[in-house]
Order: structure tokens, then sequence, then C-alpha cells
């Protein structure tokens, strides 16, 4: 799969650059005039709720493909009212890699991202000082590890901890979980199991109790969203619907509508007709 870039927006929105995709969804009216995410609230249920970011209306989320654009396209996008159209941002990717004499799972970076995080003045501070949360997405890289397929909690909790330490060595606002590429089995890996995405979420929950937690909804994981009690959603932020020029709402127990992005769009590929009719929706 290339991703270029993709964002969430309920405004019909002309943009030139031959690599962005949208994503929609519908959001508050009662939003604050306030561009951070500093804070995480929880409510009775002990379900996360993130502060609100933007002022009001839906808010914009993109993805960039760094192996081929630069990251720092994704604040030269502004609204009429000249708040910036993109509220988060999205590095991807990093990947999860599997260390067959350790039998572990190892977080990696290949020569691009690496680039984009070791320069964070350069692609990741510029982005923040104009409000925009700066997230890293993890993605499998064919070597058999997975969010899904970790063995225990205390395996889970390790990555977990790489994934933490990255957020902080780089000064970032959070992690974006992809489900694809994994091949769960290869290298005598396990399968996915249900217990492993709810440990690994909840543990990374434990370390960034006030980042964003992002969920890419595909692959094993998009089935294994609730274990002894626990939720995904009550764990992560937001939840992405991951089909292109389609909208379908990512059904992840544990978190409300107006966390849920259910329109995907790809500017390379889905027609304005398409973008407009989802954006109605």
């Amino acid at each position: 799969m290339v991703r270029q870039l993709k964002s969430i927006s309920q405004n019909v929105l002309v943009l030139t650059t031959a690599s962005i995709a949208l994503f929609f969804f519908s959001c508050k009216k009662d939003m604050t005039d306030q561009k951070s995410l500093s804070a995480l609230d929880k409510s009775s249920s002990g379900t996360v709720q993130p502060a609100a970011i933007g002022v009001t209306g839906p808010k914009g989320v993109c993805y960039v493909e760094v192996n081929s654009n630069d990251f720092r396209e994704v604040g030269k996008y502004t609204l009429t009212t000249g708040e910036q159209l993109f509220d988060i941002g999205i590095i991807f990717a990093a990947n999860i890699n599997y260390n067959t004499a350790t039998q572990t799972a190892q977080l990696y970076f290949n020569t691009q991202v690496t680039n984009v995080l070791s320069n964070k003045a350069t692609y990741i501070q510029p982005l923040q000082n104009k409000g925009i949360k700066v997230l890293l997405s993890i993605l499998g890289n064919h070597q058999g590890a997975g969010f899904c397929n970790f063995t225990s909690k205390a395996s889970a909790q390790a990555f977990a901890q790489q994934l933490s330490n990255a957020v902080t060595t780089y000064g970032l606002d959070g992690i974006d979980f992809d489900d694809e590429y994994a091949e769960y089995g290869v290298n005598g890996t396990g399968q996915p199991n249900d217990s492993s995405f709810v440990f690994l979420v909840s543990a990374l929950r434990q370390l960034m109790p006030g980042k964003i937690i992002s969920f890419y909804y595909y692959g094993p994981a998009a089935s294994r969203l609730s274990y002894g009690g626990v939720t995904v959603g009550s764990k992560v932020n937001y939840s992405w619907n991951a089909i292109y020029g389609t909208y379908s709402v990512p059904n992840v127990p544990g978190l409300t509508a107006a966390n849920l992005g259910p329109a995907a769009v790809d500017i390379q590929s889905t027609s304005s007709s398409t973008a407009a009719s989802l954006a109605t929706q």
C-alpha cells in the first residue's frame, strides 16, 4: 500500500497537491478556541476523552508518506478563516520489526522516517508551532511481528515502552496504529490473538496519559478490540475508516461518534464528486 496524505473535514475543499487524501467526520459544536490536545479527561466510565482541537467543526487529519513527500506540506493548507486545515499530521510510517535472535518486536525507522524524526526542528516543530499535532504511524514490515500476536502483557508492554520512548525523544504528540503487512506467522511468529492489541494500547495509554493514540481501522486488529472487559476505544482517542472513496463508520467499542472518521478520500484516485458526496454525509 502506498499512502500519500489524508485528512478529515466535512467541508468541500479544493486541494491542488496530487498526493493528498481526505477523511471526514462530524464533531461537536461546543469546541473551545483551543488548538492543543494538552489534556485528556476521563468520563465516569473510564473512557479517555481528548480535549478539543481547533475551534469549531470537523478535524483534519493528514497522513504523509515521507518516503516520497515532504512532511511540511501539512502546514501549507489553511481555511478561509485563516485556521490550519489539518489538526493532526501523521508521519507514515515507522515499522514493527521482528528480532529473530531475541524473538521480540522492535521499533524500526527507515532512512526517510529517520530524517524527519532526527530533524524535528525542521519537520516537526514548525507544524506544532502552528497548532498541528504530530503523530507517528506504526506499520507491519513483512516479518511476522504485529500488534495482534504479543503472547503476554510483558511483551506488549516492552514494545509500548519503545513507542513511548520515541514520542519523548522526538517531541511527538502521539502514536497511530496501522495493522497491515505484518504477515503473521512469518519467522515462526504466532497468529493474531484476542488479547494482544488490547494489552498494547492499554500499556501505551498508561505510559502516555496525555498523548494521542489513533487507530487506522484495518487488518486483524479491527476485529480484536475488546478483551477481558477492556475495550480499545477506552484507550485510544480516534479511529479512521481505511477504505478510500467510502463512507463507513469504524466499529470501535468505547469511542463516541465524535471520535470516529467514517469517510476516506484519496485525492489521487477519488473523484471530486465522490469527495463532495462523502463530505455531505
